[in-house]
């Protein structure tokens, strides 16, 4: 271990508590990966830059190497985060009782996710439905360009209020949140700046973006203007023709 301030500190006693353990399972629960050892779980975060590589533990260290995880073939998993928003924890409990997932709101995959729950936590709620795509207590795994891409798909304008949305309308919400999903995933994911994949390559859906950075650049389906606005600190982008 090289660095421990990470988004939170990586625990002292981590390297006593895993030495020697085998990793018996893999799993993963919203953006956290989770390695099964035979005595608990290691829980691990890459934040919104970090990758995590197999490489000969004799590797020379690059900048922003934080650390390893070595196992006995001498390979090393190596975490590296530039801007240190990752993180890495232990627990010898149930991992889904760990306070960071025991919250956390069904996958867009699953079948928990459908029209009916969907509309069922958009009514009554004021808030904008983009805000609510991306509130993980809501649904888990929809990051910001994935919302808007995902809003666009749908033909649903990012500052609409959740509350006045349609169970038809969210019908189409969820079909769109699952296929820009499963694209991005197909194509390694989207790397805007520097995000790179497990096999050091960057992700290549961003050249399938419909709206998101495209602002005054015309639609892909109807050519208006693709407009974009601030909301919550992050960057939306929308069509005024097409989202409604």
């Amino acid at each position: 271990m090289y660095e421990r301030r990470l988004r939170w500190p990586v625990p002292c006693d981590l390297p006593r508590k895993v030495a020697g353990q085998r990793i018996v399972r893999l799993g993963r629960r919203a953006k956290y990966l989770l390695l099964g050892l035979e005595s608990g779980t290691l829980l691990l975060h890459l934040g919104m830059s970090g990758n995590l590589r197999a490489v000969p533990a004799a590797t020379p260290r690059l900048a922003h190497d934080h650390f390893d995880l070595v196992l006995d073939s001498g390979i090393a998993l190596r975490f590296n985060d530039p801007r240190r928003f990752g993180s890495l924890l232990y627990t010898s409990g149930e991992p889904q009782r760990h306070p960071l997932l025991a919250h956390l709101a069904p996958e867009p995959f699953s079948k928990a996710f459908d029209a009916d729950y969907l509309y069922r936590i958009t009514c009554g709620r004021k808030v904008a439905i983009k805000h609510l795509l991306m509130n993980s207590r809501l649904v888990v795994g929809v990051g910001n360009i994935y919302a808007s891409e995902a809003l666009f798909r749908a033909r649903l304008r990012p500052q609409r209020r959740a509350a006045t949305l349609s169970r038809a309308e969210c019908a189409r919400l969820v079909r769109a949140v699952r296929t820009v999903l499963r694209l991005a995933i197909r194509a390694g994911g989207t790397t805007l700046r520097d995000y790179l994949g497990a096999d050091g390559l960057p992700g290549y859906f961003r050249q399938r973006l419909y709206v998101y950075e495209r602002a005054q650049r015309p639609c892909r389906r109807c050519g208006t203007s693709v407009r974009g606005l601030t909301q919550g600190q992050r960057s939306t982008y929308y069509c005024p023709q097409c989202q409604r």
